[in-house]
């Protein structure tokens, strides 16, 4: 795949050629594997903003671990949130539970 894209310039004496640079761009973006891996980042992080209203590395936590971890575990469940269980432990937490009162 990489070198498919880089191929787009063969013909091209200079990676000007805007139309290259432009196909180039598009087999990156539009490759399976970096949708599923931008997919999955942004899936994670809407939870932390949807559920927990907040950043991953916002008090109470000071860095992205807990990111990381959910991001991992989704990953290793090939994106399938339902079998990481990852929502229901958001719902479960008891961040979210004290966003509604004791």
């Amino acid at each position: 795949e990489r070198t498919a894209a880089i191929n787009e310039f063969a013909g091209a004496p200079t990676s000007a050629d805007a139309g290259a640079r432009g196909r180039s761009l598009r087999k990156v973006a539009e490759h399976g594997t970096l949708a599923t891996q931008e997919s999955n980042r942004a899936f994670v992080l809407m939870q932390y903003f949807g559920y927990l209203r907040r950043n991953p590395n916002d008090p109470q936590d000071t860095d992205y671990t807990g990111y990381d971890f959910w991001l991992t575990k989704l990953n290793q469940f090939n994106g399938n949130a339902v079998n990481a269980e990852m929502v229901k432990a958001f719902i479960l937490s008891g961040e979210y539970r004290h966003r509604f009162g004791p």
